[in-house]
């Protein structure tokens, strides 16, 4: 885990130097984007009804230590859902300095929507443990 961190957050800071702040998050949203959906696509059933599949999203983040899912809200009409995703791999400890940093999960959590519902999802942080919370959320909904 040290060494992934090391790893994105070296390449943050590189990539923020050379291109600017903005188009960095932007990267690191498509990068997870396509994660999510190669791990949605590989390690996942997207034949299973929604909550048998969250349940099997859960156990599978668990398992690959990126972090622990919960539901907080799913609306299945609108397909709007408020997750929260504890203990994660990318900012779970930080030192607080005032800012979400957690882009590349944002795309990873949308690319898992992509791939569950065949539409395109948005994900974005709201609540980070780098901004003083002790879990990072997530407003994710239908592009």
């Amino acid at each position: 885990m040290a060494v992934y961190r090391l790893m994105q957050f070296t390449f943050r800071d590189v990539l923020s130097k050379e291109v600017g702040k903005e188009r960095t998050s932007q990267l690191f949203i498509q990068a997870g984007l396509l994660a999510g959906r190669e791990f949605c696509r590989n390690i996942l059933n997207t034949s299973m009804p929604f909550n048998e599949f969250v349940a099997d999203l859960t156990v599978k983040l668990v398992d690959h230590k990126v972090g622990i899912l919960h539901v907080e809200q799913a609306d299945m009409d609108s397909l709007k859902f408020t997750l929260t995703v504890s203990e994660d791999l990318d900012c779970s400890g930080l030192p607080i300095f005032g800012e979400t940093v957690c882009d590349y999960d944002e795309g990873f959590i949308a690319g898992i929507f992509k791939e569950y519902t065949g539409k395109d999802f948005s994900a974005k942080e709201v609540d980070c443990w780098a901004t003083g919370d002790r879990t990072c959320r997530f407003d994710v909904k239908p592009k």
